[in-house]
């Protein structure tokens, strides 16, 4: 993975040779964001990893409203098919988040538009962290973009607990390919729990992904609203991307 100079320029610059870009839970530096309907995306001081901001994503939900809820920073150009990196981020579910075993909520993703395809598609996810009742969860996205029955997804369920209330920690390291010779990997607070070789990771479009990490309540929208908690609020800090697991790492760097 290798990001331009006007894209270091943007804000999220590096910090040593191999780490393309950093954020240390700030609204500077980030190319959009996303906050819809309801939806914040704030810098705060009242719980943060390291240093002291950190990002809060806040999504409320409207049974009169039937769109998406996202609130999410975006960061551009953060891989394509082809290349290798580490992705990291830290992040905290708000004190008394209430699990729900039917309620899932993304918490990052890597996604890109391909409305330009009229194939009903527009933005497409590949790869997202999320967590399904308590349980932590990861995927790869491969296959070909259109028709949409040729995407193949590749579920990685039930990894670890996650705790509300405290942070937790989150690195990726992918090659991203449509081919066989991909391979994907992910730690949760230090523990490696996927680790998959020889598989497709990418889509064989070879347009470049965004990054976005935020609370993103999709079961909201598309299995529908459940619990009695309909203000949801994650915490985010120490987001990064490199070429060495120390670059991407929140505790590293």
């Amino acid at each position: 993975m290798r990001l331009s100079n006007t894209l270091l320029a943007l804000g999220l610059t590096a910090v040593e040779a191999t780490q393309f870009w950093h954020n240390t839970g700030t609204k500077s530096g980030w190319d959009a964001y996303t906050h819809e309907h309801k939806g914040t995306v704030d810098e705060v001081t009242d719980q943060v990893y390291k240093g002291s901001t950190a990002l809060r994503m806040t999504q409320i939900h409207d049974s009169s409203y039937s769109g998406r809820y996202h609130s999410e920073a975006v960061k551009f150009n953060a891989y394509k098919k082809g290349d290798t990196g580490f992705y990291g981020f830290a992040f905290r579910l708000q004190d008394n988040w209430q699990f729900s075993p039917a309620q899932g909520y993304n918490l990052a993703q890597f996604i890109t538009d391909f409305s330009d395809l009229n194939c009903g598609e527009d933005y497409m996810p590949s790869t997202m962290v999320w967590i399904d009742g308590d349980q932590l969860a990861t995927r790869v996205k491969y296959g070909e973009v259109c028709p949409t029955d040729q995407q193949k997804i590749k579920s990685f369920d039930g990894l670890k607990k996650v705790t509300a209330g405290v942070w937790h920690r989150v690195e990726i390291q992918a090659s991203w390919k449509s081919d066989n010779t991909g391979f994907f990997k992910l730690w949760y607070d230090g523990e490696k729990v996927v680790e998959a070789y020889n598989l497709p990771t990418n889509v064989g479009d070879g347009r470049p992904f965004q990054f976005r990490v935020g609370l993103y309540a999709n079961a909201w929208h598309d299995h529908g609203y459940e619990g009695t908690q309909g203000t949801r609020q994650v915490w985010y800090d120490q987001i990064a991307a490199g070429d060495a697991f120390a670059d991407a790492a929140p505790d590293k760097w």
